[in-house]
């Protein structure tokens, strides 16, 4: 097979890697705006703590619609296109949060920016797949996973840049403008690197020659997905079902703390507005790290003889197991060894996420902007309303530790759906399994 990559410079796909991170940083910026200030903003709308979490419910809800109808547009139209369109649209939104009047508005503006970051995902997905071999998915995933970890860290810090010393009403706005604002550079850098002809099925980089260890026996290389391939025969195989699982279980942990992490320091622990912002940046930094070495990790395990699967799965499961450490933190009073478990945590919970991508990239090829898709709606149907219970409960119990301890132990949920359901298609099966399975 000749890929139609093969004319471009070796380092190519890294840098749009790299511009995937970027487009990640961006997403994760224009999101985390808003929790960074939710002590500001509930105060100057008199919002409980349920209305907070009624907004980040109905982002998730939008971003549950979003991630299924992008995910099909990406299957049918130019990714090219598609991917700018959408970060220019999430981009108006997160500017437009900074305008808002009323609680009303915030909840629409948040509600569109959910509706649109979801189509970050099934189109960096479908990059990824297309630039690199099976065994390096896992490390170009945790590059364009880290991307929101690095946005997260950058968010506090420009937040208390442009904060220090104002406490007026209205101060937080500031923020949400200028962040709001970047999304155009991404999209200059994105047509300057991408042309139409990178995105098409025969440019599937094939497995690696070497180094794979055993990985490139365990499943079909994406390359060899055919035309016939079934949307619906993915729904027979049980490593979709296990996916199920994993997302939700995932992204309840994942979400539940980006969203109530400053609180849980400011309101719950007693920090200052402008230490928690602090401990936030370096909290994202640990889960870059956490994110960038559960891809490393992943791929010298490969090169060491392990097949590709088997190194997810430990990396998955080692990550799970460290996160339910929230169980600890949560009742650990206010001091360095709570931060230090918060950045164990933090580390583990965004580790688990490139492993769950290279996962999902192994059910198609051509139908991988539906699967991430479906497994994105199912991600944010499940942690959604859990927003909402997180916010009643904290306002029924004055503390939000019962919340961050249940959040961090539903990872070893996923875990063990992992090792019920999953099963690796026969070494070998081409041509018709080979096809049904895809990537």
């Amino acid at each position: 097979m000749t890929s139609t990559n093969s004319a471009r410079p070796a380092h190519w796909k890294w840098l749009v890697c790299g511009l995937l991170l970027f487009a990640s940083m961006l997403l994760y910026m224009d999101r985390q705006t808003l929790p960074n200030v939710a002590t500001r903003v509930t105060t100057e709308f008199k919002l409980k703590q349920e209305q907070y979490g009624d907004v980040e419910m109905y982002f998730g809800y939008a971003f549950a619609v979003g991630a299924f109808l992008w995910g099909c547009v990406a299957d049918k139209w130019s990714v090219r296109w598609l991917y700018p369109a959408l970060v220019l649209a999430w981009s108006a939104m997160g500017f437009l949060t900074g305008l808002v009047k009323d609680y009303d508005g915030l909840l629409i503006c948040r509600t569109l920016l959910g509706f649109f970051e979801a189509g970050h995902w099934p189109c960096a997905l479908k990059t990824t797949q297309r630039l690199l071999a099976r065994e390096e998915r896992t490390m170009g995933n945790s590059v364009l996973q880290s991307g929101a970890s690095i946005g997260a860290i950058l968010t506090p810090l420009v937040m208390t840049f442009m904060l220090a010393g104002r406490t007026e009403p209205g101060a937080w706005r500031q923020p949400f403008l200028v962040i709001g604002a970047i999304g155009v550079l991404w999209v200059v850098g994105w047509f300057a690197l991408l042309k139409e002809r990178d995105f098409a099925e025969s440019s599937l980089t094939p497995a690696l020659s070497s180094g794979g260890g055993e990985g490139e026996k365990s499943a079909p290389s994406t390359s060899q997905s055919g035309a016939e391939e079934s949307f619906f025969s993915i729904f027979s195989d049980r490593r979709f079902w296990a996916l199920v699982v994993v997302v939700a279980a995932i992204n309840v942990c994942w979400q539940i703390v980006r969203a109530w992490l400053p609180k849980f320091l400011i309101e719950g622990k007693g920090y200052p507005e402008v230490d928690a912002l602090r401990f936030n940046s370096l909290y994202y930094i640990a889960t870059d790290v956490g994110c960038l070495a559960a891809g490393a990790v992943a791929l010298w395990l490969v090169k060491r003889g392990w097949d590709v699967h088997r190194s997810r799965v430990t990396v998955f499961g080692v990550c799970a197991l460290l996160t339910s450490l929230t169980a600890l933190a949560a009742h650990l009073p206010r001091g360095w060894v709570l931060l230090g478990v918060l950045l164990v945590v933090a580390a583990a919970s965004l580790g688990l996420f490139p492993c769950y991508y290279s996962f999902s990239q192994e059910l198609s090829t051509k139908h991988q902007g539906k699967v991430t898709g479906i497994l994105g709606t199912v991600a944010w149907a499940t942690s959604s309303p859990c927003q909402k219970f997180f916010g009643r409960l904290a306002d029924q119990t004055g503390s939000f530790n019962e919340g961050i301890a249940l959040a961090g132990l539903t990872p070893l949920i996923g875990y063990v759906a992992l090792m019920v359901l999953w099963k690796e298609p026969a070494a070998g099966a081409e041509a018709g399994a080979g096809e049904k399975v895809g990537g």
